[in-house]
């Protein structure tokens, strides 16, 4: 299916992008200017880097693991395998590894390095609510990200955000050594990277919703039937609404994974990774009523 491309939406992703490139650039230079003959900046940077590269290449495995997510067979759940199947070669993917979660919570998400390296995972409560067109449309969200490489671009984009934290949590760190300013130079570069940080994570969160939205308009080309897709997320909503608080927060700490975030205050939804399931139901149905006049 096609349809007009959704250029307000491109804007506002390239518009956040440059945003915090400009930002780490700011953030790259104050490092410099402040903290000199930094041995312990250069090392903690190469170090960091190398495992955040480790964590990144082997982004698939850890996050089942962590998830508590099994690799399943098409023989364990072939509805399952034939339906992101038929979805992978529809939005023209490799198919990724198929795994399951034990889980009354009804979610979804996709992980991975790159298109050949990735794996979608859906909860057995996930199963049981929706029903196969349904289902289609979340697998089908779940492999857009796969095919826009999300996990990479928030990867890029959370890097220096994450260094910038870790100076603040360990800024005495980089206190050891002189620099220019004496020891003032090094509160300057906390101080600034305290600011980077919070900028930083509020553009990211951002960035993150603007790429859900992108993954809906991808899954609607995959199924062509946004409004399976739209359904899906309202079930997925009110069917969250009903799990008790202790199982949402046995799968709290992986929130910014799933197709629906789980419950939150108003501040929550501020940062939240995920835009609003009204936002994304109604910009689905435009799409669908687009779709519909084409």
């Amino acid at each position: 299916m096609k349809w007009k491309a959704d250029w307000g939406l491109r804007f506002r992703m390239f518009l956040t992008m440059f945003l915090l490139f400009a930002l780490y650039i700011v953030f790259a230079g104050v490092l410099t200017g402040y903290l000199t003959g930094g041995a312990n900046l250069l090392v903690f940077g190469v170090l960091f880097g190398g495992m955040s590269l480790v964590q990144y290449y082997f982004s698939d495995t850890l996050t089942l693991k962590t998830m508590r997510a099994r690799t399943v067979s098409a023989d364990e759940y072939p509805q399952l395998h034939s339906s992101i199947d038929r979805l992978s070669q529809q939005a023209d993917l490799p198919k990724p590894k198929v795994a399951v979660i034990d889980s009354k919570v009804p979610n979804a998400f996709a992980t991975g390095r790159n298109q050949r390296n990735a794996a979608v995972a859906v909860t057995t409560g996930l199963m049981r609510t929706l029903n196969r067109e349904e289902l289609d449309g979340v697998i089908a969200h779940e492999l857009a990200h796969i095919k826009n490489r999300d996990m990479m671009v928030m990867t890029i984009a959370s890097f220096l955000s994450t260094i910038a934290f870790m100076i603040v949590r360990w800024g005495a760190l980089f206190g050891g050594g002189r620099n220019r300013q004496g020891g003032g130079g090094v509160f300057v570069a906390i101080l600034v990277s305290l600011i980077v940080w919070i900028i930083s994570y509020l553009l990211i969160r951002a960035l993150s919703r603007y790429r859900e939205f992108s993954a809906d308009r991808g899954a609607a080309t995959i199924t062509g039937n946004p409004g399976a897709l739209a359904s899906a997320l309202m079930t997925i909503s009110g069917e969250v609404d009903k799990v008790p608080n202790k199982d949402l927060r046995e799968e709290a700490e992986m929130n910014a994974f799933f197709i629906i975030p789980l419950k939150s205050g108003v501040v929550g939804k501020l940062f939240s990774t995920h835009p609003s399931t009204e936002r994304r139901v109604e910009a689905l149905r435009e799409l669908e009523r687009e779709m519909q006049v084409a």
